[in-house]
């Protein structure tokens, strides 16, 4: 159990529990971005002044369901770093939080055989030159489509819905970038709990050593039309968190966002693919 971290009191359901700790969650010590720009040019720019919207979210219901399974076109996916950026903002560093692990899977798709929108994950990983970073490991981490981590964490309690889940490594896994910095993961849409808005934990670690903590979120428009019309998605109800009232989005000021906030686009075969240019040194 982490320091500080108190067991689940009897009767108090996990999603209870998770509200509760989101509301002081805001306390929490958290490193803003510093330098650069707010958004990079090309791939990585945000297509909305605030970085809550994408511009551009196709219906809800319009995506593919059935998780990676689904990704059946997956030859003409394109590059989204064909661009160079001509800046590159540090992304804030963010908590931990206490849902993590100590395995690390190497591998491409980490879903596990799980349902929800198929997505796939391209990440490059550059310093503030806009150079990029080879072989460096990233890692990733996020809720299955019903809120709910996996694996051996410090808080299961909190963090697992099934007991089960602990012998489970569903929605995490890592990728060591290639000369282009680049890495890229098939997932799922991640699903939400109380408290927060939808994210996916990052970590970037050189020679083994962390370097770089963050989470990355999808538009808000485009969230909002999944967990409406989805079929896999609308039965669990909209996130009754924004970022206006997430604890670790609040705290970045709303100008150092967008790097936070990834670009999406709809594939022929109804994945998403989400992008992001991430920035990790200065």
């Amino acid at each position: 159990m982490l320091p500080g971290m108190r067991s689940r009191p009897p009767g108090l359901s996990r999603r209870t529990l998770l509200h509760r700790l989101a509301l002081g969650a805001a306390a929490l010590p958290l490193v803003t971005a510093c330098g650069g720009d707010d958004a990079a040019a090309g791939p990585d720019a945000s297509t909305a002044g605030d970085a809550g919207t994408s511009g551009d979210a196709p219906a809800g219901d319009s995506w593919a369901s059935g998780g990676t399974a689904a990704m059946t076109d997956q030859a003409s996916y394109p590059d989204p770093f064909t661009v160079a950026p001509v800046a590159c903002a540090l992304v804030a560093t963010t908590t931990l939080g206490p849902c993590t692990t100590a395995t690390e899977l190497v591998r491409r798709d980490v879903s596990e055989g799980w349902t929800g929108l198929p997505v796939r994950l391209a990440l490059k990983v550059v310093d503030a030159s806009c150079a990029p970073l080879a072989g460096v490991t990233v890692r990733i981490w996020h809720t299955s489509i019903g809120g709910s981590y996996s694996g051996q964490t410090p808080s299961n309690g909190l963090c697992l819905e099934q007991a089960s889940y602990a012998t489970m490594d569903f929605f995490r896994g890592a990728q060591v970038t290639d000369a282009r910095g680049v890495v890229a993961f098939d997932t799922c849409f991640p699903g939400w709990y109380p408290g927060r808005a939808i994210h996916i934990h990052v970590q970037i670690l050189t020679n083994g050593a962390s370097t770089r903590v963050s989470q990355l979120f999808f538009p808000e428009d485009v969230t909002t039309a999944i967990f409406t019309m989805h079929p896999d998605y609308a039965a669990f109800g909209q996130p009754d968190t924004s970022f206006a009232s997430d604890g670790v989005v609040r705290a970045i000021p709303i100008a150092s966002r967008a790097p936070l906030v990834l670009d999406i686009a709809r594939m022929t075969d109804g994945a998403m693919l989400a992008s992001k240019v991430v920035t990790v040194t200065g």
